[in-house]
């Protein structure tokens, strides 16, 4: 009985020991509602605490310098990402399949759509970075993508500079402001909201992600959790606090939908520390991607030249709908109802055609105008309000 009782001090203290080590190499951390394991580190500043004053990343991309990148993606196992090797030949990737335990690369818990993943590459690979990463969902075509490129994830990232990305730290890859720009989420509010779904929860959930952080009024950035991070911006921060953060996603009770789509409107303030995040249209289009159309004005002009050619094809629409009505009535017998669906002016519709030839010609000649321009990072520089030299990159 004493030989017993004497064992088992040595157990319980080897017990403790084992788990040490196995905290220290694995980086498991305790449920995300505790806190006080946190300690002071990196000379005071709080493993939690987000402080965009400690954030590096902003750095200086010099001309002629070539940075590495990786494509980091979100996929399913039903989704089609054959566009990735079809069209990016040589771009090195990192493809999750989040619902599936027995692919290459898959998350510990098929939990909160990108998020989990997004999350566990930059854990399990916090010291061997490319000096830019991508973070993108699986589709190639998609409203999440930019406009100006056709919705096309393919031109997105061919089209982004690694340089704004070394520069700012932090690019969110959409540059259009709907949905999420400028005044988006109202976390402070108590009240659901059917179309914020997510809003109400955020507001619940802020102290716990962010347990050192007061709880800001509004949150903004443009949708839709695909952005790019500089090698410097993610090591800014502490790995622990991603294993943190991915703690919390696995526990809370929180479902998966909604999970994920808090997320979606904190991302910019995990990397950046501030709580609204949006870049004038013009200047993403041009400092990140090369489309550099003169400036506002000149985008908003663009912009209402896609929607005159938006309306004029819903109108061609309807009048060839129209036309096969009443084609469709002759050949069935029905003259006289026929004439009645026939259209009044029948030159309507090469008017139409005419239009719509003209307004496409124009956005061709101006977005070609504005790639030219794009290329040289003077231009760039001044649409986007950033001092420029000669040799300076993009």
């Amino acid at each position: 009985m004493m030989l017993r009782r004497g064992i088992v001090p040595f157990i319980l203290i080897a017990s403790f020991l084992v788990l040490l080590l196995i905290y220290h190499n694995v980086g498991v951390v305790p449920p995300y509602k505790t806190t006080s394991w946190i300690h002071q580190l990196n000379g005071g500043q709080s493993v939690l605490r987000v402080d965009p004053t400690s954030m590096s990343g902003n750095g200086i991309a010099a001309a002629g310098m070539n940075h590495t990148r990786l494509l980091v993606i979100s996929r399913t196992k039903e989704e089609d990402i054959s566009w990735v090797e079809n069209e990016l030949p040589g771009l090195g990737t990192a493809i999750y399949v989040a619902d599936d335990q027995n692919a290459t690369l898959h998350p510990p818990k098929n939990k909160g759509h990108e998020v989990m993943i997004y999350l566990t590459y930059i854990i399990d690979n916090y010291d061997n970075l490319s000096d830019v990463t991508l973070f993108m969902h699986a589709h190639r075509f998609s409203g999440h993508n930019n406009e100006l490129f056709g919705h096309d994830a393919v031109q997105t990232i061919k089209r982004l500079s690694n340089r704004r990305v070394i520069r700012e730290g932090y690019v969110n890859l959409r540059c259009s402001w709907t949905p999420g720009c400028p005044d988006w989420m109202h976390p402070r509010l108590m009240e659901e909201d059917i179309m914020k779904q997510e809003q109400f929860l955020l507001g619940q959930s802020w102290s716990e992600i962010f347990p050192l952080n007061d709880l800001p009024e509004v949150l903004a950035q443009p949708c839709c959790a695909q952005f790019a991070l500089s090698k410097e911006r993610i090591q800014s921060i502490p790995r622990a606090r991603f294993v943190f953060y991915r703690d919390w996603l696995i526990r809370t009770p929180i479902s998966d939908y909604i999970s994920g789509r808090i997320w979606e409107y904190i991302w910019h303030f995990v990397f950046t520390g501030q709580n609204i995040v949006c870049p004038a249209m013009h200047v993403c289009y041009c400092d990140a991607y090369g489309l550099c159309l003169g400036g506002k004005d000149q985008l908003d002009e663009y912009f209402g030249l896609l929607g005159q050619r938006q309306k004029y094809k819903k109108e061609l629409r309807s009048w060839d709908e129209k036309l096969k009505v009443a084609d469709d009535a002759t050949a069935a017998g029905f003259a006289n109802e026929a004439v009645q669906l026939e259209i009044q002016d029948p030159h309507h519709r090469t008017f139409l055609t005419q239009q719509l030839d003209a307004i496409t010609e124009e956005l061709n000649k101006r977005k070609k105008a504005a790639l030219i321009k794009g290329e040289d990072p003077r231009i760039r520089a001044e649409e986007a309000g950033r001092d420029w030299k000669l040799g300076d990159g993009l």
